[in-house]
């Protein structure tokens, strides 16, 4: 699984002109599942993702996680997370998992994080979807499981 987490100070989806997700202070991750991911790579990197500490402390330093800030996430599937770009021009999305099983671990990825006792909100998976965020920093971390 490959997460593009950004700290924000608020971030919305909104499908066919409505929005159905906003949050304020917090996190936007974008998440990719691969083909071989399982169970054990969604627990994993959310875990890595509530205990991230990319909150400034009273220093000014990154020293906080969402976790301590009481921050909320909005989590949208993104599957481009995996294209490949290596040969021509075109990228080619190959290492991404089918739907099935990419819906099934983006969920258990959100419930992971509403384990944490983060609250989550997400967008629509396979929708057309319009993201929209202020990036605060701006801090953008990019997390792969089979990095951690």
């Amino acid at each position: 699984m490959r997460a593009v987490i950004q700290r924000v100070s608020k971030a919305s989806v909104t499908v066919e002109g409505r929005t159905i997700a906003q949050i304020g202070n917090g996190i936007l991750v974008l998440l990719g599942v691969k083909q071989d991911d399982s169970k054990k790579e969604a627990e994993l990197l959310a875990k890595k993702t509530a205990n991230l500490r990319i909150f400034n402390d009273e220093q000014g330093k990154m020293n906080i996680s969402l976790l301590d800030i009481e921050g909320e996430a909005l989590v949208v599937s993104q599957f481009t997370l995996y294209g490949n770009c290596k040969k021509g021009r075109r990228p080619s999305f190959i290492d991404a998992a089918l739907p099935e099983k990419a819906d099934l671990l983006y969920q258990e990825y959100v419930q992971y994080l509403k384990d944490e006792h983060i609250t989550v909100q997400t967008g629509q998976f396979q929708a057309m979807m319009q993201v929209e965020l202020v990036n605060e920093g701006p801090v953008t971390i990019i997390l792969d499981s089979a990095e951690l």
